[in-house]
């Protein structure tokens, strides 16, 4: 198990109320040690209460009431949001108590735990990703919990966040005119999320970064690079017939079979 630090304690005894609770810590009696733990947690004092939980842990290890001080020892680190600290305590009372009957809760915390950790979508996403694993094994493992609504919610909140990361790189893309990569992220953005309510914006999306790229390529490769935008355009009217972007997705395929023309015309010409 991961304690807290000797440092961490030395900043609460030295912090407001630091002499009352190293009076408590100097008592020869571990039953007066865990009153005041427990009156500490009810106030909601839980640095002074994990510090004292933690002082009587090796008194009571052996005793039945070892598994409710581990239980409000995690829940300490949870409430100071040391959810880091909290995920582990909480793994590690799952390993303690294997058959608790709170070790259904503590699993479904330790999940929970990760989700907290997890940042804006700007941000490293790997806490995200674990939390959505993690609630989808606790899904599957307690398949009757009146848990797995908030666990499902959980996941889609996950995956949106996941979406709108990747959204955000193949827009920073576009937006620096690096079109060619804008067309390939947002064709990964469409691939992994392809049920999305915002599928047919990613692939109009798609369209209007080839079709800039084609427009910016070299003429050898211009009418490939067209008729590139034009397969694409023909697979949006396929994929989505009712779409508000249909007119717009149109447009480029008009713009690309134009651009084609014109440019055969020139070939033309100059070959004669």
């Amino acid at each position: 198990m991961r304690f807290i630090s000797f440092i961490v304690i030395l900043l609460v005894l030295a912090g407001c109320g630091g002499k009352g609770i190293n009076k408590i810590l100097k008592s020869p009696d571990p039953e007066y040690k865990l009153r005041m733990a427990e009156k500490y947690f009810v106030d909601k004092k839980y640095i002074k209460a994990q510090v004292l939980y933690e002082d009587v842990m090796p008194y009571y290890k052996t005793r039945p009431e070892f598994q409710d001080i581990y239980y409000k020892y995690a829940y300490c680190a949870y409430y100071m949001k040391d959810y880091l600290n909290a995920e582990n305590l909480f793994k590690t009372f799952m390993e303690i108590f294997p058959n608790s009957p709170k070790a259904e809760e503590m699993d479904y915390m330790r999940a929970y735990s990760f989700y907290k950790q997890s940042p804006k979508a700007e941000l490293d996403q790997t806490n995200t990703i674990k939390a959505m694993g993690m609630m989808q094994v606790y899904i599957n493992t307690h398949p009757g919990s009146e848990r797995n609504v908030e666990a499902q919610q959980i996941i889609d909140i996950c995956r949106a966040k996941l979406e709108l990361k990747e959204y955000k790189g193949a827009k920073l893309y576009y937006d620096m005119g690096q079109f060619r990569a804008a067309g390939v992220a947002f064709s990964s953005l469409l691939n992994g999320f392809p049920e999305s309510d915002r599928a047919d914006e990613y692939k109009l999306m798609i369209i209007r970064s080839y079709f800039k790229f084609a427009e910016l390529s070299v003429d050898e490769k211009k009418i490939e690079r067209y008729e590139s935008v034009i397969d694409e355009c023909h697979e949006f009217n396929d994929r989505y017939p009712d779409s508000k972007y249909r007119e717009e997705a149109n447009s480029y395929m008009e713009l690309s079979q134009t651009n084609i023309k014109n440019i055969k015309n020139e070939q033309a010409k100059t070959a004669a």
